[in-house]
């Protein structure tokens, strides 16, 4: 089983769709660097995500000096971000991130990465989230001038569970 080291971006995203709940609840592992929670995430909303099964890692010496040469390379990413970036380097973990600077990172380092669409088609898959659960969530994702997301992947997505919720 894959551990999914998710960054903040993705955890505002199933926020904003009201999907953390439907996708704490599917049988994925979903965590966070301990640096990215103690810093982005114990003050806002953090002991309840902690509640629905988001676990906290904690980074070694070895780990933490790589957080920190990364860092000192990569001006656009944050601490908490290469701290994320370096848990998912770990074996039978990836990367679950919507941030583009870090997903470019992750690409050039081989690390195992994927995205919010990603986890929406593994929830619809594996028939753990209702189509209409999702629908309503990307739609209400779809509609925010902040998302971005691409256009014509949320159609292919929206329009296939559409399909399924109403065949002709």
């Amino acid at each position: 089983m894959i551990i999914l080291v998710s960054d903040t971006s993705v955890l505002v995203d199933l926020k904003k769709g009201q999907l953390l709940e439907p996708t704490f609840s599917s049988g994925l592992t979903l965590a966070v660097p301990d640096m990215l929670y103690d810093t982005e995430l114990a003050n806002q909303n953090g002991a309840y995500l902690q509640k629905l099964g988001l676990g906290v890692l904690t980074l070694s010496g070895d780990e933490l000096a790589i957080v920190q040469e990364i860092n000192a390379q990569r001006s656009g990413l944050s601490l908490p971000d290469c701290s994320a970036l370096v848990c998912a380097m770990r074996p039978n973990f990836a990367l679950l991130t919507s941030d583009g600077p870090l997903r470019a990172e992750a690409k050039r380092r081989k690390i195992p990465l994927y995205g919010i669409l990603w986890l929406l088609d593994e929830l619809e898959q594996t028939h753990q989230v209702a189509c209409k659960i999702l629908m309503d969530g990307l739609s209400q994702l779809a509609a925010l001038p902040s998302c971005r997301l691409p256009p014509n992947e949320m159609k292919v997505r929206l329009e296939r569970w559409q399909q399924q919720l109403n065949p002709k």
